[in-house]
């Protein structure tokens, strides 16, 4: 079986997010999506509702499995057998970031990595700026699933 992980905070996820997730499914037989628990950060989803809502957006792609881990991904891959990373790229400072945590992670494991280039309709998107849009009201309806877009509402009061 082909297996991969795709590791992240997701927080939220984004439909950039998704993309990658999909693709990653046409290549592999399971993408299990890995919620990093960062416990110096608080982030604006606790771990267990990025799972949720990760379960939920992920819902029609049947070879997904969500699970978080802390500490170091290698790691975690040993543990659940997984031989490859799959990590979408936005731009040039994402490849300058990821290349050096790919080859940190194959000189630990062996663990290799794969870059898929984020669909340029996506290139722009970050959890970060997501929260901060939606913080302030703006649209994000065309940028996240229907169901993040109902829980930011939850958790982020409307600004005047």
């Amino acid at each position: 079986m082909r297996r991969c992980a795709c590791p992240g905070s997701f927080d939220p996820v984004t439909n950039g997010h998704l993309d990658v997730l999909e693709r990653a499914c046409l290549l592999f037989d399971e993408v299990v999506v890995a919620v990093l628990v960062n416990r110096s950060k608080d982030g604006l989803f606790t771990v267990s509702e990025r799972i949720e809502l990760l379960g939920e957006a992920t819902a029609h792609l049947p070879n997904v499995r969500v699970s978080s881990f802390h500490g170091l991904l290698v790691d975690f891959c040993a543990r659940e057998e997984i031989p490859v990373v799959v990590k979408g790229l936005r731009a040039v400072t994402d490849f300058d970031y990821e290349l050096q945590m790919a080859h940190m992670n194959h000189r630990l494991s062996g663990l290799d990595t794969l870059f898929v280039a984020t669909n340029p309709e996506h290139s722009y998107l970050s959890s970060s700026l997501i929260r901060d849009v939606a913080m302030f009201g703006g649209d994000i309806r065309e940028l996240v699933p229907p169901v993040v877009l109902e829980r930011l509402a939850e958790k982020l009061p409307a600004q005047d």
